[in-house]
C-alpha cells in the first residue's frame, strides 16, 4: 500500500517536471525505453536465478549441502544451540545458508521460512525466539561468497567482467553479518534484563 503510494507519486512528479520543464515529448520514448530494460533485466535475473537454483539442487542431490551442514555445524552449534538438535532444521538451516553463499537470496528464502517454522515448532510458541532473529539477521544480511543476483545485474548493464566485485561484496557481506549479529546479540540481552 505505502510503496504503491511512493510510485504513484513518483510518476506523478516525472510526469509533472516533465511538462514544467517543456520536455514532455520525450516522455513517452523514456517510458517505454525504461519497461524495454525492465523485461530485458528480469529475463537475465531469471536466468541467472535458474541457473543457480539447478545448481543449488545438484549440490543437496550430490550430498554436497549435507557435507556442507556438517562443516558448519561447529558455528551452528555456536549460534544456535538448540536448533542445531534437531536434523531437519539444521538442513532447511544448511540450504538456506548455502543458498545465501551463492547469492541466490530469492532461493534461500523457502528454505529460512522451513526453518523458522521448525524453530517455532521447537519452540512450542508463537514467539520470536533469539535463534529465529539471528537467523532472520543472517538471511537478511547473508554472506555472499558467489554474489549472483548483483553479477546478472551488471552483466545485463553490459560490464564486461561482472565479478570483478567479489573481494568488496566479501568484506562488506562479512562486515554486515557480524553487525547485524553483534546487534542481535546486544538487544537480545537487552530486552530480557
Amino acid at each position: 500500500m505505502v510503496m504503491g503510494a511512493i510510485w504513484a507519486g513518483m510518476i506523478l512528479l516525472s510526469v509533472g517536471a516533465a511538462f514544467l520543464t517543456e520536455n514532455a515529448g520525450a516522455l513517452t520514448p523514456a517510458a517505454l525505453e525504461g519497461a524495454s530494460a525492465a523485461v530485458t533485466l528480469c529475463i537475465s535475473l531469471a536466468g541467472a536465478l535458474c541457473l543457480w537454483s539447478g545448481v543449488s539442487k545438484v549440490m543437496e542431490r550430490a550430498g554436497l549441502t549435507k557435507k556442507l551442514g556438517k562443516c558448519m555445524r561447529p558455528v551452528f552449534r555456536r549460534l544456535f544451540p538448540q536448533t542445531s538438535r534437531d536434523e531437519t532444521a539444521l538442513g532447511f538451516l544448511t540450504a538456506n545458508v548455502s543458498a545465501n553463499l551463492l547469492g541466490l537470496g530469492n532461493a534461500a528464502t523457502p528454505m529460512g521460512v522451513a526453518a523458522v517454522l521448525r524453530m517455532r515448532k521447537n519452540a512450542g510458541g508463537t514467539e520470536a525466539t533469539d535463534e529465529m532473529c539471528r537467523l532472520i539477521v543472517m538471511n537478511t544480511a547473508s554472506i555472499q561468497l558467489l554474489p549472483t543476483t548483483v553479477a546478472a545485474v551488471r552483466a545485463a548493464a553490459g560490464a564486461s567482467s561482472p565479478f570483478d566485485i567479489l573481494p568488496a561484496v566479501w568484506l562488506t557481506s562479512l562486515c554486515s553479518v557480524c553487525a547485524g549479529l553483534l546487534a542481535a546479540y546486544c538487544f537480545g540481552r537487552l530486552w530480557r534484563d
